[in-house]
């Protein structure tokens, strides 16, 4: 089937994206719109042209089954179709539905008029791959739109309804019936004006762009957008594109405007960009899992327990309509549940995002229970109770005896083994792991664990719950920890080796962030609560005696310094206010801990903090793929983004360490290791690792 359909509809050609899913402008759709164009202008009886998407969706942009492939670059290229369609000599009308972003917007942007239906979402996301428009955008929009609505919406590259443009001259008319015959009306009606002597359409190239001083709302433009993206040059490269549109004449400006687009396709910030986008498809990809499973229906939910993590979890189903039976052990704490619940909606009423009425509507869905046998109808049951196996195996004996053949049994567990949780019930290929990140409603990330007996159906249930969701899924195997949890451990490891030869938490911190993490180890630690771990070390030193696990955080919470909670951790909090300052006893406390242990504090380097932290998780990554835990480095990536607030322009760890180079990292570590003869388990290369670097390749 043709990527470009072709029809007459009278006097008026129809040209159709046909490229599914997304109808990305991929080389085949490129040239079937020029080949297309082409048929319409050498037959007389067409008077004009409409090109369109169909009644869902014009086109998601770019095709990305395509990115680093020859047909990317393949001729006609985007511009010369674009180019084709503006000088037409009929009359060519965009229809609009649905989604038209990217290289979809810079398509129609070239047409002579566009008819979209007002709910059509109208975007040019390209920033957020660390790029710019490449086909003109960032020329024509403001020609259609003023410098200042262009300039929101290319430097943010967020969407806005075509209503919001109505009887401009980006779109020419809205409409919520048939697109297409609204189209091919306005099409008809601009030809036979033309055959009367009327003006043709003027192209936006030739309009001049609504800019009222602009020199200074410019300069402040150009100040808050480069404050607001220290790391990032593609929102600064956009506004000076933009700016270009308003000074300098329009094919000078498009010149200008590929000259920055290639410039920053070659940036390392969007490389990253690119491979985080593409590594959260890819993750979608279940290696073994028949694309055809037959999904098990998922339309009553149960969640046990009503905390923190509990109460998450339930908004994010209520968020999606999927009504849930709240478990809890006493009606305080079940009350309590429900208080968090309706505190988080009520706050979302406050910003605009929910109504009264559906906030109700979500209290209604849900069904608070203090015994078992109300799950007895419920089609999937999430646990997200205390840590501890013990309180895991009451649950799953629990959830064997009263739910139903067939529903799906998740533990929310972060770190224990799934395989022994599926062995306390008499049906193993039922239980599966979902784990959320708190604030499950917020957070985007889901490991979702795959136990030795999960059955497929049960795993591409939960893949596509996620979807549902809104989440970003990625298939785990079972360890320690899974991906992100393992990974975190090194990481913790590293920055608390680093506070042992001297560093401070601030040092530590601040190196960090300098890097790209918006919060530091150490603040992250005092936020999350440090008398978590502290409980989980004592609980290793119970279950495995004889080894040492204490580190110095274990100091501050025999003081009750337990973070943000109790006003002091690694750093000290005052009344209302949630900044961290720097506690002289925090570095009295640390020099106490180094002469406990014998150690001997030396001058550390923002460097070092940088250089062992992240290659730390390296590291721990490629032991994690030749495990099996993981089943691509990119969802090692997907995992850091998502869920721990790695910088999302480096791509990911595991991305950064192919950029650094992997004999570098080797390097490095075995450096290190031999700096560090008692952590040399955790510092010695990962034999994947060596593999890789010796053979030159690369994770990706």
């Amino acid at each position: 089937m043709s990527a470009v359909t072709y029809e007459l509809r009278g006097p008026v050609a129809v040209l159709t994206l046909a490229n599914p899913p997304i109808n990305g402008i991929g080389h085949a759709v490129r040239a079937g719109a020029m080949a297309g164009l082409d048929r319409a202008l050498a037959d007389d009886a067409v008077a004009a042209i409409v090109i369109t998407g169909g009644e869902t969706n014009f086109s998601g942009g770019a095709d990305v089954r395509e990115f680093g492939t020859p047909k990317a670059t393949m001729a006609p290229g985007l511009a010369s179709v674009i180019a084709a369609l503006e000088n037409s000599p009929k009359p060519v009308v965009a229809a609009i539905a649905g989604n038209c972003l990217g290289g979809g917007l810079e398509l129609v942007l070239g047409c002579h008029a566009r008819i979209a239906k007002s709910d059509a979402s109208l975007g040019l996301p390209e920033v957020k791959l660390g790029l710019m428009p490449g086909a003109g955008g960032t020329q024509r929009l403001p020609r259609a739109i003023g410098l200042e609505a262009a300039l929101n919406m290319i430097v943010s590259g967020n969407p806005a309804p075509a209503a919001r443009f109505a009887d401009t001259a980006l779109v020419a008319h809205c409409t919520d019936g048939v697109v297409l015959d609204a189209a091919v009306q306005y099409a008809g009606e601009l030809a036979s004006c033309m055959r009367f002597g009327g003006p043709a359409p003027k192209r936006l190239r030739d309009l001049s762009v609504d800019a009222p001083a602009h020199e200074a709302f410019l300069q402040f433009v150009r100040t808050n957008v480069k404050a607001a993206n220290k790391f990032l040059p593609a929102p600064s490269a956009c506004v000076e594109a933009v700016a270009n549109a308003v000074t300098k004449p329009f094919d000078e400006g498009l010149k200008l405007e590929r000259a920055s687009f290639m410039a920053l396709m070659n940036t390392a910030e969007s490389r990253a960009l690119r491979h985080a986008f593409a590594a959260e498809r890819l993750a979608l990809k279940v290696e073994g899992l028949a694309a055809d499973v037959a999904l098990r229906p998922i339309t009553h939910v149960g969640v046990i327990g009503a905390g923190t993590m509990g109460a998450g979890i339930a908004l994010a189903l209520l968020s999606v309509d999927l009504p849930v039976v709240l478990l809890e052990t006493s009606q305080e704490a079940l009350d309590k549940g429900l208080a968090n619940i309706r505190r988080t909606l009520e706050a979302s009423v406050k910003k605009g995002k929910l109504t009264p009425e559906q906030l109700e509507k979500n209290m209604a869905q849900v069904t608070p229970a203090l015994g078992y046998e109300a799950l007895a109808q419920v089609d999937l049951v999430i646990e997200a109770v205390f840590e501890s196996m013990q309180v895991k195996e009451q649950v799953f004996k629990a959830l064997d005896a009263h739910c139903k053949p067939g529903a799906i049994l998740a533990t929310n567990t972060s770190a224990l083994d799934i395989n022994t949780i599926a062995a306390f019930t008499q049906r193993p290929q039922d239980v599966v792991g979902l784990h959320f990140f708190s604030p499950a409603n917020v957070m985007r990330l889901l490991e979702v664990v795959r136990a030795d007996k999960t059955a497929d159906d049960v795993l591409a249930t939960s893949m596509a719950l996620a979807k549902r969701l809104k989440k970003v899924a990625v298939v785990a195997g079972v360890c320690d920890g899974f991906i992100g949890n393992r990974m975190l451990a090194r990481y913790s490891a590293a920055a608390n080796g680093l506070l042992d030869v001297g560093a401070s938490p601030q040092q530590v911190d601040r190196a960090l962030e300098g890097f790209g993490f918006a919060m530091g180890i150490f603040r992250v630690g005092d936020l999350a609560g440090l008398d978590i771990g502290w409980a989980r070390r004592k609980r290793w030193a119970q279950e495995r005696p004889g080894k040492d696990f204490a580190i110095a955080a274990d100091k501050l919470c025999e003081q009750g310094r337990f973070g943000q909670k109790t006003g002091a951790g690694w750093y000290r909090y005052e009344a209302g206010n949630r900044n961290a300052l720097p506690d002289t006893v925090v570095a009295e406390l640390l020099d106490a801990w180094r002469k406990e242990r014998g150690l001997t504090a030396r001058k550390v380097s923002d460097a070092e903090v940088v250089e062992r932290c992240i290659f730390a998780l390296v590291n721990e990554g490629a032991k994690i793929l030749a495990d099996g835990i993981a089943q691509r480095a990119s969802d090692i990536d997907t995992v850091y983004l998502n869920g721990y607030g790695f910088p999302r322009f480096r791509g990911g760890p595991m991305l950064y360490a192919d950029e650094v180079g992997l004999p570098n990292v080797v390097r490095a570590l075995r450096r290190i290791a031999a700096e560090s003869p008692q952590d040399a388990d955790m510092w010695t290369p990962a034999p994947l690792l060596v593999q890789l670097a010796e053979e030159g390749r690369t994770f990706s």
